[in-house]
C-alpha cells in the first residue's frame, strides 16, 4: 500500500510517500511544497499553488491512501486560521483525487516515530531516516509529512491484525449458550 502523508503549511507544505508491506517500510520520495515567492498578501495563489502541488505528488505517485496533520489552535489566532486554510487546500486536492484520509496529531505522529509525544523536530527527522534507511534526513516538513505516513501504516497494520483476531475470537473463544459460556 502507498501511502502519501502531508505536513500541511502555507509557507512550506512538506510530503512523504512510503509503500508499506506488513511492517516493512519503504521510502518512495518526499519534498516540499513551497509558496514563499509568492506575495505573503496574495493568500488566494498562495492556496491554489499548495492545492495543484498536492494534485500534482498525488498524481505523480499513485498512492492508495494519505494521512494528513490535524492543525493545533495556536496562540495567534490569525496564525490558525491561514494555516487551517493551507489544510483546507490539501484536504482538497486529497479528496479531489479520490484518496481516503486519516487524520493524526502531532503528538500521535510523534508518539509513533519517536516513542513519545514531546519529540523534537529534530528526532522525528533522525527516527524517519532510520526506519526508512534514508542515507540522509529529509527536511524537517518533508520529515513530518513522512512520519504522519508511517503512522498510518503502523495504525493500518495494527488495526489488519486486529480484524484478523476479531474474527478468530469470534469463531474460537466465548461462546454463550443459553447465558452460559462453552
Amino acid at each position: 500500500m502507498k501511502i502519501l502523508g502531508i505536513d500541511p503549511g502555507l509557507q512550506h507544505c512538506g510530503f512523504g510517500v512510503i509503500e508499506s508491506i506488513g511492517q516493512e517500510l519503504h521510502y518512495i520520495a518526499s519534498g516540499t511544497i513551497k509558496t514563499t515567492h509568492l506575495n505573503k498578501g496574495d493568500l488566494p495563489k498562495r492556496i491554489q499553488t499548495i492545492f495543484e502541488g498536492v494534485c500534482e505528488v498525488s498524481d505523480r505517485y499513485q498512492p492508495h491512501e494519505s494521512a494528513i496533520e490535524i492543525v493545533f489552535v495556536n496562540l495567534n489566532p490569525q496564525s490558525s486560521l491561514l494555516l487551517g486554510q493551507a489544510r483546507g487546500a490539501c484536504l482538497s486536492a486529497l479528496v479531489s483525487r479520490a484518496l481516503p484520509v486519516a487524520e493524526y496529531t502531532a503528538l500521535q505522529m510523534k508518539k509513533a516515530v519517536a516513542g513519545h509525544g514531546r519529540a523534537q523536530k529534530a528526532q522525528v527527522q533522525e527516527m524517519v531516516q532510520r526506519l526508512l534507511q534514508l542515507s540522509k534526513p529529509a527536511g524537517f516538513d518533508a520529515s513530518d509529512a513522512l512520519g504522519l505516513a508511517i503512522t498510518h501504516a503502523q495504525v493500518a497494520w495494527v488495526q489488519s491484525k486486529l480484524s484478523e483476531s476479531t474474527d478468530l475470537i469470534k469463531s474460537n473463544t466465548g461462546r454463550m449458550k443459553d447465558g452460559r459460556s462453552r
